[in-house]
């Protein structure tokens, strides 16, 4: 797994991580969850590439637990099995793309 931390103070809006993601040569489509939301683990037979545009998650990869606010960006291996929840009192928000090989 790659993790890119956003350092700058001015955090990207949808559209610019979108652009990001088009610039790569990606589709990128949005995803949105309430508070308290946890995806239970699975895998993808391709790589996830997914930015928080909004709100915060963590991660659960292979035990290793990964808080993402808005910025930043995980990719996650093919087959790599993982887990999510949602953190905080706002919905959380994340373009997401899949980056087959």
């Amino acid at each position: 797994m790659i993790i890119h931390r956003w350092q700058a103070p001015i955090v990207p809006d949808k559209k610019q991580i979108r652009s990001l993601f088009e610039a790569e040569g990606l589709t990128p489509h949005e995803e949105a969850f309430p508070p308290d939301t946890t995806i239970d683990w699975h895998r993808h037979p391709f790589d996830e590439v997914r930015t928080v545009a909004q709100g915060e998650v963590v991660f659960d990869i292979a035990g290793n637990k990964l808080l993402l606010r808005a910025g930043d960006r995980i990719v996650i291996p093919s087959n790599t099995k993982h887990s999510f929840k949602t953190q905080g009192s706002t919905e959380c928000v994340c373009i997401v793309a899949s980056k087959n090989l």
